[in-house]
């Protein structure tokens, strides 16, 4: 049992959920204006939980027959035979389920967008097959966790929820580029989709770095119509010298260091977005 479930957490990848859940308790905290409720923090925790599931065990079971033949993911436990597909669909299944029971819970406006989080959290998967934007679905459906949290707290969306998503959607985008340079050769070959591929490695460093720019600006933008105080500042001034260096790791010419700029600076900048977010709203 134990064995089992180490290693449906290595398959949907769960330390990644590091990305995207900070950012969904940012959005409570902006939404809050220091009012905490435990129902909603509990039930957007329960959500994000079933969406990621859900989206990585479907994004693994599409994805099996592309990561079998790239030597980088061919190590995957779907093309190890290490878990089944039919248990693969079960986990995903597991997780929307999750998703629906969190969103029927939280208010009328989150369960009425269930259906349009399903199928962006399953059809962001095919989107490699045939476009280069791949990334900006990527990120327009991971950026849409800080948004629920958003509408799970007032239910409803303001000029501060769009910001906040946008924000993190193009930070997901920008990072998510600089991680599919690893793949240019195999993807060419093989008729993925994806702005490496497609314009080469260096446009797309220029182009992740471009989205990273405007992420910093959205996020000060966010924090003027939230009304954020100097905390959130702080917070939003380390991000973008997490930034800085996160694209000093990764050259044309050396991309040995795309891993350690894509799960640790990522993780610094959303565990501090969360934590300078919560300095500002206790001390306000």
């Amino acid at each position: 049992m134990g064995t089992r479930l180490r290693l449906y957490l290595e398959l949907i990848r769960f330390e990644h959920t590091l990305f995207a859940l900070p950012f969904a308790y940012v959005g409570v905290m902006l939404a809050s204006r220091g009012r905490f409720d435990g129902a909603v923090w509990l039930w957007v925790t329960v959500a994000m939980v079933g969406a990621r599931t859900a989206a990585m065990a479907l994004n693994r079971l599409i994805d099996w027959r592309i990561d079998a033949a790239n030597p980088r993911t061919a190590g995957r436990h779907l093309p190890r035979g290490l878990v089944r597909p039919g248990e693969t669909l079960a986990l995903a299944l597991a997780g929307f389920a999750l998703l629906a029971w969190s969103a029927y819970n939280l208010n009328a406006l989150t369960a009425r967008l269930l259906p349009v989080a399903v199928i962006f959290l399953t059809g962001y998967s095919y989107t490699k097959r045939f476009t280069w934007t791949c990334h900006f679905w990527l990120g327009l459906t991971i950026g849409a966790a800080a948004a629920g949290g958003w509408i799970a707290q007032t239910g409803a969306f303001e000029p501060a929820t769009y910001a906040l998503w946008a924000a993190v959607a193009l930070w997901i985008a920008g990072f998510d580029i600089l991680y599919a340079t690893q793949d240019v050769e195999f993807d060419r070959a093989h008729g993925v989709h994806a702005l490496p591929a497609r314009f080469g490695v260096r446009t797309a460093l220029q182009v992740s770095r471009a989205l990273h720019v405007l992420t910093w600006l959205l996020f000060i933008v966010t924090g003027r119509l939230a009304g954020a105080g100097p905390w959130y500042y702080l917070g939003v001034l380390l991000v973008g010298l997490v930034l800085v260096y996160e694209h000093r790791l990764v050259r044309p010419d050396d991309l040995s260091r795309v891993n350690q700029a894509f799960f640790e600076a990522n993780v610094v900048i959303s565990l501090s977005m969360f934590f300078f977010t919560l300095l500002d709203v206790l001390t306000r």
